[in-house]
């Protein structure tokens, strides 16, 4: 029976590992170990709280490693487990030669882009900025480089301009959980990891998003905001200065009428479809927003409470 190591650390990681977790044995296989992030200090008393693969593997049993540097300590504590093989997601650490050597199947990593489009760590929001009419889900093998390894499965996902960073990356969770077990299946049966794949086509890179990223310039197009503030949700989120005090957009979609205005203007109340935002080109009809300190709300709730709110302009 096949021994793997899973190593991820959020949420969509723990969707992912909860699936390979219920098909253990009818799959032939068994997690020897997690590995994740080390626990992060939170709140006021500063409480150390694991990340969600990690809380999901204690909570069934499964030992956890949580090293901040993959050196010789590290390859020290994974040895003992005698994986096999290395199933990655979303962990955030490159994987050096010696780690690797660990595993005598090698390693294997769910990557949610349709390779070599979009390496790197943020290719589900990259796709949805993009405004691409299709994305993939995609298990690789592991290598030295950032996300150049081969392709063993590969699932073509088609986008329809709905989807957000959050629905997106849980659908990529789910799916990819799918192929991993696919890839498991084939290693038992040929006793090696399977055969992938070379990428080909021009490779193209994403890097990391910080807050700043989500700060809405109303100059740009509606669809370029909504776009953005889809990719963005619910994480660094998108937002703009009300009054000089921060507004989140939470949900929001381009509004097919016009109107005249400076860009930022909030022009007008509807109850149909929300709160009008003049734009650089078109109109943005805010869903759902929240003021800080306050609770999320949707438009109609917003404006119960914010009469002189029409006229502001968001900068």
């Amino acid at each position: 029976m096949i021994r793997i190591l899973f190593a991820g650390s959020p949420e969509a990681a723990k969707k992912t590992l909860e699936i390979l977790n219920s098909a253990q044995s009818e799959s032939g296989f068994e997690i020897a170990g997690v590995l994740s992030n080390p626990p992060t200090a939170k709140g006021r008393h500063k409480d150390l709280i694991p990340t969600p693969v990690a809380a999901f593997a204690e909570s069934q049993g499964i030992p956890v490693l949580t090293p901040a540097h993959l050196d010789g300590e590290a390859r020290n504590a994974v040895r003992p487990l005698k994986a096999d093989l290395l199933v990655c997601f979303a962990y955030g650490h490159i994987f050096g030669p010696k780690f690797l050597e660990l595993f005598p199947f090698g390693g294997i990593n769910l990557h949610p882009s349709l390779l070599p489009k979009y390496r790197g760590c943020t290719p589900v929001p990259a796709a949805i900025l993009n405004r691409d009419k299709q994305t993939a889900v995609t298990i690789q093998t592991l290598g030295l480089k950032m996300d150049e390894g081969d392709i063993l499965e590969q699932t073509v996902v088609e986008l329809n301009g709905t989807e957000t960073g959050e629905s997106l990356l849980n659908y990529s969770a789910e799916e990819g959980a799918k192929l991993i077990l696919e890839v498991i299946k084939k290693c038992n049966s040929e006793g090696k990891l399977p055969e992938g794949r070379h990428q080909s086509g021009e490779a193209s890179y994403t890097g990391i998003i910080t807050k700043e990223d989500g700060r809405i310039n109303w100059n740009e197009s509606a669809e370029v905001i909504e776009a953005k503030i889809r990719a963005y949700y619910p994480e660094p989120g998108c937002w703009c200065m009300e009054n000089d005090l921060p507004l989140r957009i939470l949900e929001a979609s381009v509004f097919s009428g016009t109107f005249e205005g400076t860009a930022g203007t909030v022009l007008e109340f509807s109850k149909r479809d929300g709160i009008l935002i003049k734009t650089g080109d078109g109109i943005l009809a805010v869903k759902k927003l929240q003021r800080q300190g306050k609770n999320a709300m949707d438009y109609k709730s917003f404006m119960n409470g914010a009469r002189n709110f029409i006229g502001t302009v968001l900068v």
